[in-house]
Order: C-alpha cells, then structure tokens, then sequence
C-alpha cells in the first residue's frame, strides 16, 4: 500500500492474512514491513499468517504511508525459516530498501552467488532474496556510474533488470526505497486506486492497494498487463513502464541495456529514456 499520509489498514490486512492458510495455502510464514521517516519496522514469522497473533495485532495498530506484507509457499527453498521468510530488507545507497516477491526464479541464486556484489548478500537461502540483491547490485552499480540523477538512474535500471530476471520463471514483485513503491507484474498482479477528494479526517486522499488477486469489497481491482512495472508515490501513480518478458535473454554478465523497455508518462506519451522529477516522470522522447 501507498498513501498520501499515515492510515490504518485494518480490512485489506486481516482479508489477506486469511490467505495465510485458511482462504489460500500460502501457509510457510508471514512479514510485514511499514514505513516510518525513512526507516522500515519488519516483522515475520516462519508460521501460517492466519494462525498469528502477533499478524492480528498488527492489522489493528499498523499506521503508515507504506505498507508491504506477505504470505508465502515454500518452493525454493521449501523450508520454513525467519530468513527465508519475506519480506527482505537491505541497505543499498544510503536508503533501507524493502522487497517482497511471488513466483519462482531459481537460476537466479547461482547467477548471484558467481557475482561480486559487495552491495548486498542474502542473509536466507531463497532464489527471491537472490533476485533482490541482484537488482539492488545494478542499482547501485547504475547510480556510480551515470550522468542521471540519483532517482532516474535507478528506476531506469529496475526496468531493465526486471526485464531480464524474468526469463528466469516468473517474477511479480513489491519493492521500496521508503519513499517510492514499485511494483512489477510479470504475469499476475492487481492494483486499486482510491482517490477521496471529500476523504473523512485522518483518511488519506490518495491511496492504492495491489494484491496478486483482488481482495473483496466494493474497490475496482485492475490487473496489470503482463510485464508492467507501476511506481507510486503518497498513493499516487508516478509512471508505468511496460517491458517485454517474453524478449528477455538470459545472461551471467551485465543485463542488455540495448534492450529499450516502453516507458509511459502519465500524458500517454512513450519514450525509451526517462526521469523522474517531484514524483512525475519527464520524458525526452527518443
């Protein structure tokens, strides 16, 4: 979740909490991770979410702009342990970073392992914390390297990057610095945007939910189109960008940047370079 202001998110939560073993089986643990000031407060157990106490209890007191949470099925690997359990958190270029992914990349963790990434290493075995250090390696690796300013040049990277994880299987993620969210939907997720102009006190004006399946309620859920990444900030959409996983290629050196994922501004305009200025995305079409 991102929102304009500090809010509660008690119905969405508790709905997705059930998920946690009762209304789905994605009973192999929990996390949560909410924003505050530019710091991200974790909590998770390697336990069914719909069994936790400590779950319940943060649907009711959790107030922030930036809300991630997660309920997992084990795959790789299949063993229920607190580090393997998302959501990840990492340091990368002086901001917390928060990450949480649905789908299964396997190949990913020998392709990391071979890397020199001195900018993250997974503190579990799974091929999702992989992926994230993976991304955060490029990020960082982009902001030593470019002429762009410091936001541009990583969402310009994450684009790429995505892109190129996703040959790999499937690769839908959640993902955070404290200020922006993204989210890539590889193949399957849903968002819900709500804009109150009349909101009543303490409800934020802006705020957007994604979920892998809509959760229930009178909300207008819309899935995203395979392949396309949405970045929000204070629950508003800042841009989209729609890559092309089915062009991936794999590889154990640096990501093509030949590669030129679309990119879309909110006036519909497209462009193959972009950057992003107070939350909006400027585009110098090529």
């Amino acid at each position: 979740m991102s929102a304009s202001g500090a809010t509660a998110a008690e119905g969405p939560l508790r709905e997705f909490r059930l998920r946690g073993g009762l209304a789905a089986d994605n009973s192999d643990g929990w996390g949560l991770a909410y924003g505050d000031n530019g710091v991200f407060h974790v909590f998770k157990e390697p336990e069914p979410a719909a069994q936790s106490l400590l779950f319940a209890e943060l649907c009711n007191s959790v107030r922030s702009n930036l809300i991630l949470a997660h309920v997992r099925k084990a795959n790789h690997p299949p063993i229920n342990t607190m580090t393997n359990t998302h959501p990840f958190k990492h340091t990368c270029c002086g901001k917390e970073w928060v990450f949480a992914h649905n789908g299964l990349v396997p190949d990913i963790v020998n392709l990391e392992l071979g890397r020199e990434n001195p900018v993250c290493r997974p503190a579990g075995e799974t091929d999702s914390e992989h992926a994230f250090c993976h991304l955060l390696g490029y990020i960082a690796q982009q902001l030593q390297d470019t002429h762009l300013t410091e936001t541009a040049a990583w969402f310009q990277t994450l684009v790429t990057v995505s892109e190129q994880v996703t040959s790999y299987g499937k690769f839908n993620f959640l993902m955070s610095d404290g200020e922006y969210l993204v989210a890539y939907g590889h193949d399957r997720l849903h968002h819900c945007e709500q804009h109150n102009a009349n909101s009543p006190i303490n409800t934020p004006l802006n705020r957007v939910l994604i979920a892998t399946a809509p959760l229930n309620g009178n909300e207008r859920w819309i899935a995203f189109e395979p392949g396309e990444l949405r970045v929000y900030r204070l629950g508003r959409l800042a841009g989209r960008m729609t890559t092309q996983p089915s062009r991936a290629l794999r590889t154990s050196a640096n990501p093509s940047f030949d590669s030129t994922p679309m990119v879309q501004g909110l006036d519909g305009s497209r462009a193959t370079y972009f950057s992003i200025e107070s939350a909006n995305i400027n585009l110098a079409l090529s």
